[in-house]
């Protein structure tokens, strides 16, 4: 196995590379301790007129270990940041408070932890199918590559070979990654 990545596939291997960084910054949002500002990144706001991230309506803080406070900055989207909050998979009851929503942590009980355990495993699949979508274009860039004559057999081969190992490294670096937060998440 080569180190080195042909640079025809660089694009591939910085999308995979992609795929991990977002199931990392989703991962870090799962609570395995305490209140973490990143817990609602991945949710999704209705705002005028399409889906925004949390982020981009309100301010995320976490003043107590099991309290995050969400201060949203224009009122008339106080009930869909709730909204957004509540229908979530993370299983958070929010509570209006004027423009501030406070949203109370539940104790991670052993029922919770596999809770967050599941979201976890959710999140890792979605990064490995990202990660298969990109291996499919890659193989599929170089049959037609092949097709119309500009690398051999041979050369198609070689670097379907190289897009195979990217992909089955990128798949242990997700599994790896999971398998680190299920422990954090049931060792707790």
């Amino acid at each position: 196995m080569s180190t080195r990545i042909d640079p025809r596939l660089n694009d591939f291997n910085r999308r995979m590379d992609s795929a991990s960084e977002v199931l990392s910054k989703e991962l870090s949002g799962i609570r395995a301790g305490r209140a973490s500002v990143n817990l609602l990144d991945p949710i999704k706001v209705d705002a005028y007129g399409s889906l925004m991230p949390l982020s981009q309506v309100a301010t995320v803080g976490a003043p107590e270990p099991r309290l995050l406070t969400v201060q949203v900055w224009d009122k008339g989207m106080v009930k869909a940041v709730e909204k957004a909050i509540r229908e979530s998979s993370l299983g958070l009851n929010p509570a209006i408070d004027g423009q501030l929503i406070r949203v109370p942590l539940p104790a991670l009980n052993e029922e919770r932890r596999q809770e967050l355990a599941k979201i976890a495993a959710k999140y890792a699949e979605e990064a490995r199918i990202s990660v298969r979508n990109v291996r499919r274009d890659g193989m599929e860039s170089l049959k037609k590559m092949e097709k119309d004559s500009e690398i051999s057999e041979d050369e198609h081969k070689r670097l379907s070979a190289e897009v195979q190992t990217m992909t089955d490294d990128h798949i242990k670096k997700i599994d790896e990654h999971l398998a680190a937060k299920q422990k954090e998440i049931t060792h707790v």
